[in-house]
Formats: C-alpha cells, structure tokens, sequence
C-alpha cells in the first residue's frame, strides 16, 4: 500500500533517515549539522500553518517527502509560499513513486490550506510541467551549485 500524508509524528530511526535526506540534499552545502536538520525536520510538521512536511507511505516505510513552507529562496523573499524538500530515497527511484508524490500536492495543498498558488524552483527542465506547474523564468538562487534553476508556479483551485 502506498500513501502520501502529512507527517504528524515520526520515530527516532525516521526522524534521523529525513535529517539525513535534508543534509545530503542541501544542508551540509549550507553548513548544517544534522542535529540542526533534525529541529528542522521536527519543526516542519506543523498542523494548522506552514511549514508543512508530507511523507510518501510504502506500507509502513517513509520514502520520500516534500514539505510547504513560507521560505525557500533567501534572495527572493517576496515569493512565497514554496514546494520544497522533494525527495524519493534512491532505492526507490525510477520507479514511478515521484510522480505519485508529486500527484499529490494539489490534493493536499486544498485539504491542509487556503493557499491559492504556490512556488517551485529546480533545476530539472521540463519536469514539473507534467504534474500541471507552469514555468515562469530562470532564477538566480545564488547557491553554489546549480546557481541558475528554473522557477515553477502551481495555481490551485478551491
């Protein structure tokens, strides 16, 4: 049985596999301490506001996440809110487990908030246009990898 639902909860061996996700994807490039990753984690599992963090369900097994929030892009504080951490446990790649995460975002974004539209910057070309997101402009993140990504709108709705 797979499922995508907002994480509400987690135990010690799942809140040390998402700070270890979160680390590797972005913040050991930030200089973050996955003890810092952790209060980031358990800090995103709010109930009625942002952040927001999601997990996608095999059976019982966390395999992926993504999470709204009010703040992705430092640079650009006038957009908001964000798709972020979107992430699929590289064993499970390839395998058609994205496309259901990200199938579920427009679902959950109506039942969990009252947001109207929300942002999405990354560096894949052409991706996100699948799942209903419209490109608007590449962006300057000013990250030390992948500097210039493309930034995505998703107009919910309700």
């Amino acid at each position: 049985m797979i499922k995508v639902e907002k994480v509400k909860k987690l135990n010690e061996k799942d809140l040390n596999k998402l700070a270890n996700w979160l680390y590797e994807m972005w913040g050991r490039d930030e200089e973050q301490t996955i003890e810092g990753m952790k209060i980031y984690v358990l800090n995103s599992m709010q109930e009625k506001r942002l952040p927001q963090l999601y997990g996608l369900y095999l059976k019982e097994e966390i395999i992926g996440i993504y999470s709204f929030t009010y703040d992705d892009l430092t640079p650009r504080p006038d957009i908001y809110p964000w798709l972020s951490n979107v992430y699929i446990e590289k064993k499970y790649r390839g395998k058609g487990y994205g496309r259901i995460l990200i199938n579920s975002v427009k679902e959950n974004l109506k039942k969990n908030t009252k947001i109207k539209e929300i942002y999405l910057y990354t560096k894949h070309d052409r991706l996100y246009e699948k799942f209903g997101w419209t490109f608007i402009t590449e962006i300057d993140t000013f990250e030390k990898q992948d500097r210039i990504q493309r930034l995505y709108k998703l107009t919910i709705e309700q």
